[in-house]
């Protein structure tokens, strides 16, 4: 639980706007189950609240404004970490197979080493 609290703070605090260098699989997939918790939270919250007063979610609709940049950040981060281009990220665009191709690319392992975009954050 720690680490997930650490991750998800980390990618908010210190990379928001941080599309250079690389992230390890770890930073990711924490970062990725850390947000899909605190949007089930925020989602409830909205149902609850906001839905039935204005007739939308607005605290859905700002979270997602809020975490974007440090989510493609990220996501450009774990690419650069397999020794891909960051551009790769516009693969999601194309629908499901495009979803599933960046799923597995962000589950590949780390490029061991140094590779162009900087030294490999396990320190190997």
């Amino acid at each position: 639980m720690n680490q997930l609290v650490q991750y998800y703070l980390d990618a908010i605090k210190n990379h928001y706007f941080d599309f250079n260098g690389r992230a390890r699989r770890s930073a990711y997939w924490f970062f990725v189950l850390s947000n899909i918790i605190v949007s089930i939270a925020i989602s409830i919250v909205d149902a609850i609240i906001f839905v039935n007063i204005i007739g939308f979610a607005l605290l859905g609709l700002l979270y997602n404004l809020a975490i974007i940049l440090p989510s493609l950040g990220l996501a450009v981060r774990r690419l650069h970490d397999i020794g891909k281009s960051g551009w790769w990220v516009l693969i999601t665009l194309i629908p499901i197979v495009g979803i599933i191709w960046f799923i597995i690319l962000a589950a590949t392992d780390s490029e061991r080493g140094e590779n162009q975009y900087g030294a490999n954050p396990k320190g190997e």
